[in-house]
């Protein structure tokens, strides 16, 4: 019991809410997410591109109301954000149950888009707000293993629901995220100071509480971006175009996508606090330049593997390479960030998911059809070792050299004398 109450002191009580919400709507959304390209490929009568334009238009709608959601979660708070977008999420999710026709699965898909990138801008800056520097890696860690517990036995689970009634997954992924919901409204305080919030009621505060961001004055920020495009193209693939491939080399390819998600999410589960806090002993880029590689292995291991067992190991470096990346890229992200700024700075480097998952599924769907599944994902393995050694330079300068300097002085402009 005693360590048990030591484990639960150890972090802000607002983190653990977000572990629970978490744990219960990925579970939920691991249920349908692997299929959910399936899902719109049967109801698009078989049309591989017009499912993948669909399944786009989420990120898409992303990219433009990323750049509205770090600067409202830095001028109205975090919590407003956070519901408005859970409550948009479950309401989209729901509809897909009733939808048949192409414009309703496309409005529901954008519908779905604003709420999830209203979501982690205003999340992660809501970290950065409550934990000290020195766990914020390891809190990073402990989120994307909640994320990947419901990983761990949703996959199996939601193939079961998949070809029974997929109607079954979408309403209960809707409820899901409507208790994450009312557990934040109850549970969780907003963490953006009080002077910094409603800048209308304090005229002489309004520079100080949301000042402008000219995104040509963080150039860093931008590089950073951009060298983590490869990594989202990936992911982008691994939820369309992966199972494609894997139908030309399995009877039964469902299964085996879901068993490489399932492996995935119980590696995530056990492994992902051990090896965040062990990589927490190295300098961040360095961890990020082997995470880089690990996963320039899987683009070549998923392109050619012939056989079930050689899919596993891949599944294996796909999961180390992400449990590396992931808590120390947004660590740093966290670290560069000035104050003002951290909405901003996740939104806008959020927006490589958006652009590689707006482009990446037809783009995917073009060449998979025109060069194959082994080739392409073989060129984004080499991406991947170009962009991570970009990285590696990136972070180095952001955590060690004069990007650092320049966060400093602008951390002091932005403090009042």
């Amino acid at each position: 019991m005693v360590w048990f109450q030591s484990i639960l002191s150890r972090y802000d009580p607002t983190i653990w809410i977000r572990v629970i919400g978490t744990i219960l709507t990925t579970f939920a959304g691991f249920m349908l997410r692997p299929f959910l390209a399936f899902y719109l490929y049967d109801k698009m009568d078989g049309n591989l591109l017009v499912a993948a334009l669909v399944t786009s238009l989420h990120p898409l709608t992303g990219i433009l109301s990323n750049l509205f959601a770090g600067s409202l979660s830095d001028k109205y708070g975090r919590k407003p954000l956070m519901v408005a977008a859970l409550l948009i999420e479950s309401v989209s999710m729901a509809g897909y149950i009733w939808a048949e026709s192409l414009f309703a699965f496309a409005a529901l898909t954008i519908l779905n888009g604003i709420g999830a990138s209203l979501f982690w801008p205003a999340a992660s800056a809501q970290v950065t707000d409550v934990v000290p520097e020195e766990k914020r890696s390891e809190v990073f860690a402990l989120l994307h293993t909640a994320l990947n517990l419901g990983a761990a036995a949703g996959p199996l689970i939601g193939v079961a629901i998949y070809k029974v009634n997929p109607g079954i997954a979408f309403g209960f992924c809707s409820f899901m995220l409507l208790i994450y919901c009312m557990l934040i409204i109850w549970k969780v305080p907003e963490t953006l100071p009080k002077e910094k919030r409603h800048p209308e009621q304090r005229t002489e505060k309004r520079a100080e509480a949301a000042p402008r961001m000219k995104i040509s004055e963080h150039p860093t920020l931008i590089w950073m971006t951009l060298a983590a495009i490869p990594i989202s193209l990936l992911y982008s693939q691994v939820e369309i175009i992966l199972p494609q491939h894997l139908r030309t080399q399995f009877d039964d390819f469902l299964t085996v996508f879901a068993t490489l998600m399932t492996i995935n999410g119980a590696l995530v589960v056990c492994c992902q606090l051990a090896i965040a806090n062990y990589a927490d002993r190295f300098p961040a880029h360095k961890v990020i330049l082997i995470a880089y590689g690990f996963l320039a292995c899987v683009g070549f291991g998923y392109g050619w593997a012939p056989n079930l067992v050689l899919l596993i190991i891949v599944e294996v470096l796909f999961t180390i390479g992400e449990m590396l990346y992931g808590p120390q890229i947004q660590k740093s992200i966290s670290l560069l960030a000035p104050e003002a700024y951290r909405g901003r700075y996740f939104s806008l480097f959020g927006l490589n998911y958006g652009v590689t998952g707006t482009l990446g599924p037809s783009v995917g769907a073009v060449a998979f059809r025109n060069i194959g599944g082994a080739y392409w994902f073989s060129l984004i393995g080499v991406l991947l070792i170009i962009a991570g050694v970009f990285q590696f330079g990136n972070v180095k300068k952001a955590l060690t050299g004069p990007a650092k300097v320049d966060r400093a002085k602008t951390r002091q402009q932005e403090t009042p004398i």
